[in-house]
């Protein structure tokens, strides 16, 4: 229903073909019968087939010329590049900073140990030195490390201001970099083109998998040329890339992934088997017990 309104009749069969299939995909029902993870074939037309740079192919599908367009307005808000794992996004997003117009700023966080440690007497505070701190990279949490530059798409990391839409998963595009507040224009949500200000914070990770309790004060931002797939939920875009260099792991991943885009033809997956190379299939995890 999304991707039909306001289309003409000849574009509504195609567009009803395309829905079809992304909800073949999100109900199981491609690769044969499962309930779990099967493996499914990728039409050819979506696919990034270049052998020799296919990130780049993937990058100038969905950011064409980049480097003219980036200051209009909703250049940013239409697009985005999706994959399952936070390395993935990350290579991505270091590729496109890189190539990204302007001077870095480079913003350092301030880690230190929560007092409440120090009540256990067999806790070794020198065990936990700011180094160590600061090489913590945590779901959730911004790195140690946060480098910008004036004009590229940002995630918040955090609830600031609900009312305001600036909610965790929000994007935002960087205006000005101050020392101590960053400029942004809110990108998504309801408040589409409003200013805001972004100052530091204190967080404190809540992941289990980290035996103490640590507080990084920083900007509760990422760089968002590309993000993960669950980050994009929610949203409505003209132009999806998917990088598959792993497949999907949780149920309904892929469909949530592929279903962003509003037509076929502003999707485009990249898809790499266990060698790293080019491959049409890929894994589709649904459990059909969620369902019933």
């Amino acid at each position: 229903m999304r991707l039909t309104v306001g289309r003409d009749q000849p574009d509504i069969e195609k567009i009803r073909d395309f829905a079809n299939w992304l909800l073949d995909i999100g109900e199981g029902k491609l690769g044969g019968p499962n309930d779990g993870e099967t493996i499914i074939d990728i039409p050819n037309d979506i696919l990034i087939n270049d052998p020799d740079d296919p990130i780049g192919s993937l990058i100038e599908f969905v950011y064409p010329s980049i480097l003219e367009k980036y200051s209009s307005t909703n250049y940013f808000q239409e697009r985005a590049i999706l994959a399952p794992k936070n390395e993935v996004v990350q290579e991505i997003n270091d590729r496109l900073l890189k190539k990204f117009p302007g001077d870095e700023v480079e913003y350092l966080s301030s880690d230190s140990l929560c007092q409440s440690e120090f009540v256990h007497d067999q806790f070794d505070a020198n065990l936990y030195s700011p180094d160590v701190l600061n090489g913590l990279k945590v779901s959730g949490l911004p790195n140690h490390k946060l480098v910008l530059k004036i004009g590229v798409p940002v995630m918040l990391l955090r609830n600031i201001d609900q009312k305001n839409s600036l909610c965790n998963g929000t994007r935002l595009q960087v205006i000005s970099l101050g020392k101590r507040v960053i400029e942004a224009r809110i990108m998504s949500g309801t408040n589409i083109g409003n200013r805001t200000f972004i100052p530091r914070i204190s967080l404190t990770p809540s992941e289990k998998k980290i035996p103490f309790k640590f507080t990084r004060r920083q900007f509760p931002l990422a760089v968002c040329f590309a993000m993960i797939i669950n980050k994009s939920q929610g949203q409505s875009l003209s132009k999806v890339g998917l990088f598959l260099k792993d497949p999907v792991f949780s149920h309904g991943q892929l469909y949530v992934a592929l279903s962003r885009v509003q037509s076929r033809e502003g999707l485009k997956l990249l898809i790499l088997d266990k060698d790293g190379r080019l491959t049409n299939k890929t894994s589709n995890v649904v459990y059909k017990e969620v369902f019933l």
